[in-house]
């Protein structure tokens, strides 16, 4: 355990136009969280622009860039500069035709500390992921920091328990979600409440069942379809949960937000000690998780 007491913070964030109007909201959340004594800074997913994947168009790839690139070096300049661990979401271009949708950690510094690239990519009205990005090839592998081991999945891995086990497993001391999911606007309001509790409620899951911190950061706000389609409405929400799913922190459904909240480190060996979950997994009788379906 690398210390006992954490503050972080969570950059909930609306889309502003640009790339350049973005990385502008992105520097002065950092600011204002270096300010109030903040160590770990987690942003959205895709926090560059807008959520493009609500349609399928070549000229979106326009957007991606190398990592390290433009905004790992402004970014990096950030971390250093403030002394903060900062973990950004990039449309990583590897190589032509070969793109990624990459977490990015750096820690207190510009030199680049670790990279995730997302494994789970949907492929959803409205989130059509698999068109822009191959899903990662780094594995579920946490990233050390100053802070401790943090293990970094993204979005839509959020809903599969196996990616927070093998973190967990590898010694993964917090997840961390950087997230863009929202409502299609034509929804009753129950299905939205449905889908943002069950959202909400997985990722706390991941928390109770490893016994250690989760940081979820969603983005905020309206985005119309570039193709003239419905839209997504951002259903906000970021949230930090201790380490048996109880709310530390949680912010709003429809504004931006900076959301602050201390975790204690420690609280994960006591929760263990009582919960002691990973002693009990029946390793040997698991085989079958490695099936599409059991027939």
């Amino acid at each position: 355990m690398s210390q006992k007491s954490l503050k972080v913070a969570l950059l909930q964030e609306v889309d502003h136009g640009s790339t350049e109007a973005n990385l502008d909201a992105i520097e002065a959340g950092l600011r204002r969280s270096a300010a109030d004594g903040v160590e770990l800074v987690l942003l959205q997913e895709l926090h560059n622009g807008p959520y493009f994947c609500q349609h399928e168009s070549v000229e979106e790839f326009d957007r991606a860039e190398s990592i390290p690139g433009p905004s790992t070096e402004r970014i990096g300049a950030l971390a250093e500069e403030l002394k903060l661990v900062v973990v950004c979401s990039l449309f990583e271009r590897r190589a032509a035709g070969l793109y990624h949708n990459t977490a990015v950690v750096f820690d207190r510094s510009r030199a680049i500390a670790g990279v995730y690239r997302k494994m789970h990519i949907p492929d959803d009205p409205a989130f059509y992921e698999k068109f822009y990005f191959t899903p990662g090839d780094l594995g579920f592998e946490p990233i050390q920091t100053s802070v401790g081991k943090l293990g970094v999945l993204v979005c839509w891995d959020q809903w599969y328990p196996e990616g927070a086990r093998l973190m967990a497993l590898a010694g993964a001391e917090v997840l961390l979600y950087p997230t863009a999911i929202g409502w299609d606007p034509d929804d009753t309001q129950d299905e939205k409440d449905r889908q943002r509790d069950a959202w909400t409620i997985v990722q706390r899951s991941h928390a109770v069942a490893n016994g250690i911190p989760v940081l979820a950061v969603n983005r905020t706000g309206f985005e119309a379809s570039p193709d003239g389609g419905r839209g997504i409405d951002f259903w906000g929400s970021s949230f930090v949960a201790g380490p048996q799913g109880e709310f530390l922190a949680q912010a709003s459904i429809n504004r931006p937000e900076l959301l602050i909240a201390e975790i204690d480190l420690a609280r994960s060996e006591s929760v263990r000690r009582i919960w002691p979950f990973l002693r009990d997994r029946r390793i040997e009788a698991y085989s079958d998780l490695l099936k599409r379906y059991r027939d």
